[in-house]
């Protein structure tokens, strides 16, 4: 669909992506939609494992996309220079992955087009998802840029219900990831075939080789994770990616898996297809309907196909057949007459799909964009002009036109006829043309730009106009300046025209985002796709976060932040020594938090006092002693004092003692003690 270049934000001074739509296809409502879509889904998504979308727009003719530069390679190209990656290696980056699909999952989007040439490695080795152009809002069935029953994706790896035209979720995104494991494991996907149709009717059908079956050497651990992510049936998955993120974890850490091992080999779905309807939907090559889409050949030994390109296939171009053939995508073992045959058989098979493609596009008509937002244009005719912009900016049309012309049927100020049609459905990002009845007098909007709020509204009021107020950040204007009015200066309008003043209300401000726990690398793309310009990282010693994660942030999490405002990041350089600080003297509350400080852990003793005692409720002393250097995360043992409890010490061997009352007091002379009542 576009080509990409590397260029400059020259505001920013930063590299960026800009990916740039084909001009043959920028005339196409579909792709358009398409288009935007990738842009909305990835801009909706800020994470640091997914790439960023910063800004998307026309020029020219034709529409572009703003992104995230990643410098490094795609996986597919990792995979094609390095062949099977090692265990750890392959489950590390499975769990970057889910990690990003979890997030946009939780968002409820699936990405439905996860393969190896949509996963970046930086050269750092962070990961990163990319390419949201055929994503979808999952729970909805409306939002789809293709035809009823078509299918999205790539043959190679996509979900068995995908290959069926059926309605995806999470489960469908994770069952992708598992070909892209077995793939990095093996150093192939787990089926492959001559054409699409092939390799989908495989997804549907077969089941899936065990990935141990191909490389003796992987852990069984990992061929059960791949093996329970390749399960036909999506409720045999693991029902979220976090499930996935946790067992691959487990894994790495040589843990018993949670989720449960599929050791046995995997048996195909009990109810075949058999003779393929239109519901069931294969991706395979088309006719005109469908855009053409390159297919990359790879060497892996037998002579196939490795399709890798994401297209679109309408659903009455599925192959209808009554068993599986399994020739049609064997390699040739049989005579030459039996090879002759089978050719001469494909020829025609090829030339049906051909014709039933077109004959079904040519019925159908073309492709409706249906990510393109349809509202009902209000009817405004008759109404005031400013009430007419406004029932349309309700309505959701932001592009409103307003002409003048003279009338002597209609009072001035008032719409004489619009454009659509009022109570059509129309593109809520087109412009809607009104007419006003012109006024016999009319006045320049005057040029009201760097002017204070006050101000503006006075010129506008002695020319007999009124205002509506919006505001927006700016770095350039101060508070309550106008950054620009619509209609722009100069333009004719009517008296009692209502003009828009868009204000300033200062520095751009948004909430600093949660960094803790996250590396340098993925903290550093994240505050930069969020625009911030002016941060630092400083290290500091903890025992309690690990080495190279963040501890906090200054400002904090969610507290208001200009995008140039100085941001300082405290990185672990995980435990350091310290010294105990001097406690003597201070109450426990004042020394727990002194050793908390410096992330040493109090541990309290009391020792008992007489009464009296100026120690009672402080502390005596510490071990280690104050000064002793020691490792953060150590234990410190700090006496606190208590009033102990009073004893009576007699010196003859013979007490008595006699009831007394409450008011009694005990004394204790010579040889003997006697209680007297009071």
């Amino acid at each position: 669909m576009a080509d990409v270049f590397l260029a400059k934000d020259q505001l920013l001074d930063r590299p960026v992506a800009v990916k740039v739509l084909f001009p043959q296809y920028a005339s196409e409502p579909t792709f358009v939609a398409r288009f935007r879509r990738e842009a909305q889904a990835a801009a909706n998504l800020n994470h640091p494992s997914i790439v960023s979308v910063y800004d998307w727009g026309e020029h020219e003719g034709t529409y572009f996309i703003v992104m995230e530069y990643v410098e490094g390679r795609t996986l597919a190209d990792v995979i094609a220079a390095e062949g099977p990656l090692n265990p750890h290696r392959a489950s590390g980056i499975a769990v970057d992955v889910a990690v990003a699909l979890g997030f946009a999952h939780r968002n409820g989007t699936v990405h439905r087009d996860v393969k190896p040439g949509n996963i970046m490695i930086t050269q750092g080795g962070q990961v990163k998802v990319a390419d949201f152009g055929i994503a979808r809002a999952f729970g909805g069935g409306d939002d789809e840029l293709t035809q009823t029953g078509s299918v999205m994706g790539t043959a190679t790896y996509f979900s068995p219900e995908q290959a069926q035209g059926k309605t995806v979720d999470p489960r469908s995104d994770l069952y992708s990831l598992g070909v892209v494991l077995f793939e990095m494991t093996v150093g192939e996907p787990p089926f492959v075939g001559n054409t699409p149709v092939a390799i989908a009717y495989k997804h549907v059908q077969e089941p899936p080789p065990r990935a141990i079956s191909r490389n003796p050497n992987l852990p069984r651990e990992l061929d059960a994770i791949t093996g329970r992510l390749l399960q036909k049936n999506p409720a045999d998955r693991y029902p979220a990616a976090e499930e996935l993120r946790a067992d691959l974890r487990r894994f790495q850490e040589g843990q018993p898996l949670a989720g449960h091992a599929v050791n046995a080999p995997m048996t195909a779905p009990t109810q075949a297809l058999g003779p393929m309807s239109h519901d069931v939907t294969m991706a395979m090559p088309m006719g005109a309907n469908t855009a053409a889409m390159s297919v990359r050949n790879q060497d892996t030994g037998s002579s196939r196909a490795v399709i890798d390109t994401t297209r679109a296939v309408p659903a009455s171009a599925a192959r209808a057949q009554d068993e599986p053939v399994e020739e049609y995508y064997e390699p040739p073992s049989r005579t030459g007459v039996f090879v002759v045959m089978l050719a001469v058989l494909l020829v025609g098979l090829v030339g049906l799909i051909w014709y039933i493609t077109n004959q079904i596009g040519s019925d159908d008509g073309t492709e409706v964009a249906e990510d393109v937002e349809l509202q009902v244009v209000p009817f405004v005719e008759g109404e005031s002009e400013n009430a007419a912009k406004n029932m349309l900016a309700e309505a959701g049309f932001r592009n409103i036109e307003v002409q003048y012309e003279l009338s002597e049927d209609v009072e001035p100020g008032f719409v004489i006829s619009q454009d659509p049609e009022g109570n059509t459905d129309y593109d809520v990002t087109e412009t809607v043309t009104i007419v006003v009845s012109q006024t016999p007098e009319q006045v320049p909007v005057p040029t009201l730009i760097g002017m204070d709020l006050a101000d503006a509204q006075r010129q506008l009021t002695e020319l007999g106009l009124t205002f509506d107020l919006e505001r927006e950040p700016s770095d350039e204007f101060e508070l309550d300046q106008v950054i620009r009015t619509d209609p722009e200066a100069g333009e004719l309008v009517n008296t009692n025209s209502q003009v828009k003043l868009i204000v300033s209300q200062g520095p751009d401000q948004v909430a600093m985002p949660n960094l803790v726990g996250m590396t340098q690398p993925q903290a550093s793309s994240l505050l930069t796709g969020e625009g911030f310009t002016n941060f630092t990282f400083e290290p500091r010693g903890s025992a309690t976060v690990p080495s190279g994660q963040i501890i906090e942030t200054e400002p904090p999490v969610g507290q208001p932040t200009s995008l140039d405002q100085a941001i300082k990041i405290y990185v672990s350089s995980g435990p350091q020594q310290v010294q105990i600080p001097p406690l003597a003297g201070k109450d426990q509350a004042t020394a727990e938090r002194a050793l908390r400080e410096v992330e040493l852990v109090p541990e309290f003793q009391q020792v008992d006092l007489p009464p009296g005692d100026p120690n009672i409720g402080l502390v005596i002393d510490t071990n280690p002693g104050a000064g002793q250097v020691t490792q953060q995360g150590q234990t410190v043992i700090v006496r606190i004092g208590r009033q102990g409890q009073e004893t009576t010490t007699t010196t003859s061997s013979t007490t008595t003692t006699q009831p007394t009352t409450a008011s009694s007091t005990a004394t204790t002379a010579g040889s003997s003690s006697t209680s007297e009542g009071g």
